[in-house]
């Protein structure tokens, strides 16, 4: 399971949408270059093309962590149960920040947040969106989204645990394919630790379900 910062945790319990902000606009300013940096030229600064790999990986990971994220929100309201806050609070902090790294590097490339390519057209594969609002392979649907948000205790936990953990599985898919075929290091190395992360988690949830009588 991805380590949390446990003492800002009373931050996003009271404002997760004003955190979510902030996380972002740290990771903006922690990756954005200087001005020395950007001048530089060569293979080290060069940025990635339009069609690469990394400015793929880097503009769907963003739209699909936006939903794990949101989706965290959430559960976080709809349960007592500290296990599932704490999962909830751990995938907000972490996803929220790996998105801001995504779109700061994207700006320093010199490359949109969002293209009108098909979703997965960088691992070569083509995608038939399974419902409304899924915009790529393990996304949840506007429907599932609203059953998540009427739901409460047990019920929410249960569907959170089951929707996450589809979430998990394609964002870890997608990422391995960034991780084994992205040109920059930055992309690789964030990607296989996205791989790790998201991996743990699920053999997490599969716990936490199997104590809920239930499966993913």
């Amino acid at each position: 399971m991805t380590p949390a910062v446990r003492s800002s945790r009373p931050m996003v319990l009271a404002g997760g949408t004003v955190l979510l902000l902030a996380l972002g606009l740290i990771a903006l300013m922690l990756v954005r270059p200087s001005a020395s940096a950007s001048a530089g030229s060569g293979p080290a600064t060069a940025a990635p093309p339009d069609s690469s790999v990394d400015v793929g990986f880097a503009r769907d990971m963003s739209v699909h962590h936006q939903q794990a994220v949101e989706m965290s929100f959430i559960v976080r309201d709809r349960t007592s149960d500290e296990a599932v806050r704490l999962l909830a609070y751990d995938i907000i902090n972490t996803q929220a920040n790996q998105r801001g790294m995504m779109l700061g590097w994207l700006e320093s490339w010199g490359r949109a947040k969002s293209s009108g390519a098909e979703p997965m057209a960088w691992m070569g594969h083509s995608f038939t969106p399974r419902g409304d609002g899924s915009l790529m392979p393990g996304m949840a649907t506007d429907s599932e989204l609203d059953a998540l948000r009427a739901a409460k205790g047990k019920k929410a936990e249960v569907l959170f645990l089951k929707l996450m953990t589809v979430h998990h599985r394609a964002g870890a898919e997608m990422a391995q394919a960034a991780a084994t075929s992205a040109d920059t290091e930055l992309i690789r190395n964030l990607a296989a630790g996205m791989v790790r992360g998201q991996q743990s988690e699920i053999e997490l949830m599969a716990d936490m379900l199997e104590k809920r009588g239930t499966k993913p």
